[in-house]
């Protein structure tokens, strides 16, 4: 069974945090289970930018990406954090390989189109080659992988980390996808976690503004993740990623499945 998880939020900043989903995930692996990590750490970014004296903008969730920013989210995340992903994972006795989604041309990206808008540098997945993935699963390791790719032009574009997370779910023919981040789940009207929301329920949900930012792209990564073959979605809280291998042998009550009927 191939499961992709997607690490992003407060996992990414809480060392405590990271650690727990690193052990987590190696006792998944312990299971049989073969797993790609796909990571993308904006708080990091926004932070590192930030210190070099420029702002973050976002529009849907989406940061707005110019020449240096992008130079700078290679820095920070094929660099640091995808190092340090890594090294969680090798603390936990599993050995991880770090890659971005230029390597190989494992992910390749065209420009992403926004109504009104040019994000400048951020992109959208058009093809997944999966057998760079592969070769690290039949060496016994995990696959770490940064929000980025290129496109035919030879560029790098920063791939927002849910939407690369669905693609190489889509692309590896996962059976599952999950998402730990640093929220319970996805929250209805009344402020209450959604434990099944149906993907005929996000329209509305997007509409009414119910939900909004960055739980924006991720429905639609969920969305397009069910929609393509995917058979399992979860959003979960990174404080409870030790669920993980319950997932498929009991009842968990933490976060929100996103399913299709």
């Amino acid at each position: 069974m191939r499961i992709v998880i997607k690490i992003g939020g407060a996992a990414l900043d809480s060392e405590p945090t990271l650690r727990k989903c690193a052990r987590a995930i190696a006792d998944l692996v312990g299971t049989g289970r073969q797993v790609a990590i796909v990571h993308g750490g904006g708080a990091a970014l926004t932070r590192t930018l930030a210190q070099l004296g420029k702002t973050s903008s976002f529009v849907n969730g989406l940061r707005v990406t110019d020449s240096e920013t992008r130079d700078v989210a290679l820095m920070v995340l094929a660099g640091r954090i995808n190092k340090a992903l890594v090294a969680a994972m090798g603390a936990a006795g599993q050995p991880a390989v770090g890659m971005c989604g230029g390597d190989g041309l494992a992910f390749r990206a065209r420009k992403k189109s926004s109504s009104g808008c040019d994000l400048g540098y951020v992109g959208e997945i058009t093809a997944v080659e999966p057998r760079w993935i592969e070769a690290i699963w039949a060496n016994g390791a995990v696959p770490v992988i940064s929000s980025l790719a290129l496109g035919s032009d030879g560029q790098y574009y920063n791939i927002n980390a849910d939407q690369m997370a669905a693609a190489c779910a889509i692309g590896c023919k996962a059976s599952a996808l999950i998402f730990l981040t640093d929220v319970p789940g996805v929250k209805g009207a009344d402020g209450a976690v959604i434990r099944w929301l149906d993907i005929r329920q996000i329209p509305v949900l997007m509409q009414t503004e119910v939900v909004t930012g960055g739980m924006l792209p991720k429905l639609e990564a969920c969305q397009h993740a069910l929609r393509r073959g995917v058979g399992r979605v979860r959003i979960l809280p990174a404080s409870d990623a030790d669920v993980l291998s319950q997932l498929y042998f009991s009842k968990v009550d933490s976060g929100t499945e996103v399913t299709v009927q």
